[in-house]
């Protein structure tokens, strides 16, 4: 994910007016899928969430927690977050990674995945017997599934202290790491993706009995690199 920004100020890309393409009024407000010049963006309640420029962060978040898992043969992984679906389609490039579930509170995301024009990214991750796709609130899920998993991967906000929405921040709580405790198996791996680094955040990790918690950079062309949070459930 990238940084907040209103929809309607000057984002680095092409030149020329955004088209929209699809917009809908979902759970949690309302959800825009727009063109602009070759790249699709996702608006949310009128702040830009995401575009299809650059995939570098979610491949990195992935690859992290595969490094981080030493080996584990055919580990499942939990992605929070479908977004424009760079996650999703790396992993299922990757033929190491046993079951692969996402879970994605847009109902309007997942359809311009399944049959709209984010299709072109997520296509064949879509129809990768792998694969999951779960429509909901990953706060929820992480507290009520009964499913675990050697991974999870956190890509819903702009990091730990920059949520998209008031009730992500809960995640990050302690009761919200105990959950995600919760669906990791012993000696899983937790990455979150963040827009900056952060001090706090890792001493709430290790509060919340994560351990070799540690952070990995994203190299970005201008500002502070984009981070990667790792931590480990006591196996």
């Amino acid at each position: 994910m990238t940084s907040s920004a209103p929809a309607t100020s000057a984002h680095a890309g092409p030149p020329g007016t955004p088209v929209v393409l699809d917009r809908r009024d979902g759970p949690y407000g309302e959800v825009v899928l727009r063109r602009h010049g070759e790249l699709l963006q996702i608006i949310a309640n009128g702040c830009f969430l995401m575009d299809t420029s650059d995939g570098r962060s979610e491949r990195l978040l992935v690859d992290a927690a595969r490094r981080a898992l030493d080996g584990r043969s055919e580990p499942a992984v939990l992605i929070g977050g479908l977004g424009v679906g760079f996650s999703l389609a790396h992993a299922a490039q990757d033929p190491r990674w046993g079951r692969i579930t996402v879970v994605e509170r847009e109902p309007a995301v997942v359809d311009w995945h399944r049959d709209g024009p984010l299709s072109a990214f997520s296509a064949r991750a879509f129809t990768d017997p792998r694969t999951t796709v779960v429509q909901g609130d990953l706060v929820t899920y992480v507290h009520e599934t009964s499913d675990t998993f050697d991974a999870l991967c956190l890509d819903i906000d702009n990091g730990p202290g920059w949520t998209v929405d008031q009730g992500n921040e809960g995640l990050y709580s302690p009761a919200g790491l105990a959950g995600c405790a919760r669906v990791l198996k012993p000696g899983g791996v937790l990455a979150v993706w963040s827009a900056q680094p952060s001090a706090e955040f890792e001493g709430s990790l290790r509060n919340a009995g994560f351990q070799r918690v540690r952070t990995e950079e994203v190299p970005v062309a201008r500002g502070v690199p984009d981070v990667v949070h790792l931590a480990v459930r006591p196996g």
